[in-house]
């Protein structure tokens, strides 16, 4: 299973039962949140998501809606006795402000930490399986995207033609991974005749606090969902500019250009009581566009 589940959709501050930005993705038995904002945990609880299962947070950057949430989720989890590591990604002075609040609580977690401050553009966590990555974005202080990528799966043996070529079973391995077989007669079977393409491997892209930028398009291409901030509606585009944030329709043009599957909309200002013409102006330019509704998970 591959999706996202959304904990808090809206921006600044709560309103309307809306909570500020959070998010949990599950990949098979991976669990990561991104951002954790004021009252995450109890949506955590809310939604029956194990805290023990998250191992891996990443925090966009160090605007109050995005990380309030973190320290009581990270005593919590020292309370109920956690013993596993947890890493931490986010931009450097978040360690000093964890440190400064666990120091004048005298409280000692009783698992490791690991702090990964984010400097730079590139992969953040690598394995046989996945990948998660982080960009750069463009807002009033450092900000970061995130993409988590499936590695690409392996190709399905047909187990009648490679009965019928008589390949051995000892060079499935290397089916799997595309190479072509050679007979002793030198005679060469095509990878392609004997397997079948798998699932081709899914993406994800958290487009965290930003103001319209083409660079972008790049960076999140072709991902298979794309959640993009959409902090106002078309009309107030000078505001969004001023103040590094985004439009629905800015978001929707970074995700037709991009080419991405579908599109998530999010960190709605408090300004607005009711969504509907968020999702109606987005969809106006990208039409597989939906609006990132608490409690919901969308599959990848």
């Amino acid at each position: 299973m591959f999706g996202v589940t959304i904990l808090g959709n809206n921006s600044a501050i709560p309103a309307y039962d809306r909570h500020p930005t959070a998010q949990v993705v599950t990949l098979n038995d991976q669990v990561f949140l991104i951002d954790c904002g004021e009252g995450t945990q109890m949506q955590i609880a809310r939604y029956r998501i194990r805290r023990s299962k998250i191992h891996h947070i990443f925090i966009s950057h160090l605007h109050g809606d995005h990380y309030f949430g973190l320290i009581g989720l990270i005593t919590s989890m020292g309370l109920l006795g956690r013993e596993q590591e947890l890493h931490l990604y986010a931009p450097a002075g978040l360690k000093d402000i964890i440190d400064l609040q666990l120091k004048v609580a005298d409280t000692n977690l009783p698992f490791p930490l690991v702090f990964h401050p984010l400097e730079a553009e590139g992969i953040l966590v690598d394995t046989p399986k996945f990948s998660v990555a982080c960009f750069a974005t463009q807002h009033r202080v450092p900000c970061w995207g995130f993409i988590i990528r499936e590695k690409r799966k392996p190709r399905k043996i047909d187990k009648v033609k490679v009965l019928q070529y008589d390949i051995p079973a000892a060079f499935y391995e290397r089916l799997k991974d595309g190479d072509d077989y050679e007979t002793r007669e030198g005679e060469l079977i095509r990878n392609e005749w004997v397997t079948l393409a798998n699932k081709p491997a899914r993406s994800y892209a958290f487009c965290a606090d930003t103001r319209f930028d083409e660079s972008l398009i790049d960076k999140t291409k072709g991902v298979t969902l794309l959640y993009h901030e959409a902090t106002y509606l078309k009309d107030l585009a000078e505001r969004a500019l001023a103040r590094f944030h985004s439009t629905t329709v800015q978001a929707a043009t970074i995700a037709l250009r991009a080419g991405v599957g579908k599109l998530l909309i999010g960190h709605f200002s408090s300004k607005y009581e009711t969504l509907d013409e968020f999702r109606n102006e987005a969809q106006a330019v990208f039409a597989e566009t939906d609006l990132a509704i608490e409690g919901v998970t969308y599959r990848i």
